[in-house]
């Protein structure tokens, strides 16, 4: 290991050893003891990038570089209207919508429906965003900031996520969390916020699980109503040998005591908050490591992504993600086979590898298959134009939108948004 990887390695560890000794009890300080390590093996993995921004810009100025791209980021500015589902525990699932602009985008929308003999006019295709894990809606900011007016959308944060209440299951019986649980939940979303008309559901990492689950306990709603699908970054299956772009005896500690060590640090989640605010700058390139591929990623965006992931709960964290070794939805997949599909992921996705989308395309024999060059996890983000193109495409394809229409630039954030 280089003198800088070391380096890092051990600002994790020490970061480490300092909540353990704030701990309060043995056990406690067993667990983080056991936590730096396991935290110590993926830093390695993003020391490289780490020690090159340690060389390059020194702590405060990245303190400062921050603070100014917090005020000035338009990223995760756009709102629509607010509404709320409630899924079959009781939890709150917020959501937004943006609705059709007919009198704004007339060219791109076709003529204004007539009613025949009176009837109602039909209700348009409805375009539903499930976001990835320790994300939330505003992940899909360039994708919704050209789809507005075009198309309706409806964009909603998963449970524990973002605007939605924590999981009532996970608070108060103590449950664990399920993809299954979270397709109940686009299930509530989607009775609330689009119960008529024509769906596409799109859903990044999580959120492509998520909808995977929908279809496997609801393929009579698939059947009767949803038209398209779009599948980002995500996987059917086998995550558990993921290897994260780690040496194999570092993925295998990993996966040896990672669920421990969450579940230790979730039930101390004030103390390993305190934490994670004192090693942001460690935190930072790991997250950066994890989420981008390309070097030019915009440091706005990037600081974007980081502040979407730190708002995610230590706890939150923790309860997720055994949820993710169980999952395969495999199965489900045949009832999304005489759809339209779109199978899109970064080439160097250290998350949910592009093989897993590969596999899903193998399944799907009729689906596109696109996979994006120098582009990781967080590919909506890291290439905005490329995921919004084939996007429009998609919807192109569904009779979401007419051929020939276009949508606006996909940076755009100046439009107006509903009070």
């Amino acid at each position: 290991m280089s003198e800088s990887s070391a380096e890092v390695v051990a600002d994790v560890a020490s970061a480490a050893v300092a909540v353990s000794a704030a701990g309060a009890a043995g056990g406690w300080r067993r667990a983080t003891g056991i936590a730096g390590v396991a935290i110590g093996v993926v830093a390695a993995g993003a020391a490289a990038g780490v020690a090159l921004e340690r060389m390059t810009v020194g702590r405060g100025m990245r303190q400062k570089a921050r603070l100014a791209l917090d005020s000035a980021g338009p990223y995760g500015s756009l709102r629509g209207m607010p509404g709320k589902a409630f899924a079959d525990d009781g939890t709150e699932l917020y959501y937004e919508v943006d609705d059709l602009d007919e009198e704004a985008a007339p060219a791109a929308i076709g003529p204004r429906r007539r009613r025949l003999f009176g009837r109602k006019s039909p209700a348009p295709v409805t375009v539903v965003f499930s976001h990835g894990y320790c994300l939330s809606q505003d992940s899909w900011h360039f994708q919704r900031a050209a789809l507005r007016g075009v198309v309706r959308t409806v964009h909603w944060d998963q449970r524990s996520h973002g605007r939605s209440g924590r999981g009532v299951a996970q608070t108060r019986d103590d449950e664990p969390v399920t993809i299954e649980q979270l397709g109940r939940d686009l299930k509530a979303v989607i009775d609330a916020a689009a119960p008529e008309g024509p769906l596409v559901l799109v859903g990044h990492s999580m959120g492509g699980m998520t909808v995977m689950a929908l279809a496997d306990q609801y393929p009579e709603l698939i059947r009767e109503r949803v038209v398209g699908v779009a599948f980002v970054g995500t996987s059917s299956g086998r995550l558990g040998e993921v290897n994260y772009g780690l040496p194999v005896a570092g993925v295998n500690a990993v996966r040896r005591v990672l669920p421990g060590v969450l579940k230790a640090l979730g039930q101390r989640a004030e103390l390993v908050e305190k934490g994670r605010r004192a090693t942001a700058d460690l935190f930072a390139g790991i997250i950066k490591r994890y989420s981008f591929a390309s070097r030019d990623v915009d440091p706005a965006v990037a600081r974007f992504a980081e502040r979407m992931i730190e708002s995610t709960p230590i706890d939150v964290v923790a309860e997720y993600y055994p949820a993710f070794n169980d999952h395969d939805k495999t199965e489900a997949l045949v009832h999304l086979a005489d759809l339209p599909v779109l199978v899109l992921a970064g080439v160097q996705d250290l998350v949910t590898p592009s093989e897993h989308s590969e596999a899903i395309a193998d399944l799907l024999p009729d689906a596109e298959l696109v996979l994006v060059p120098d582009a990781g996890h967080l590919v909506m983000l890291e290439h905005p134009e490329v995921v919004t193109d084939r996007f429009a495409d998609l919807l192109t394809r569904t009779g979401a939108v007419p051929a020939g229409a276009t949508v606006k630039g996909y940076g755009s954030t100046s439009t107006a948004q509903p009070g």
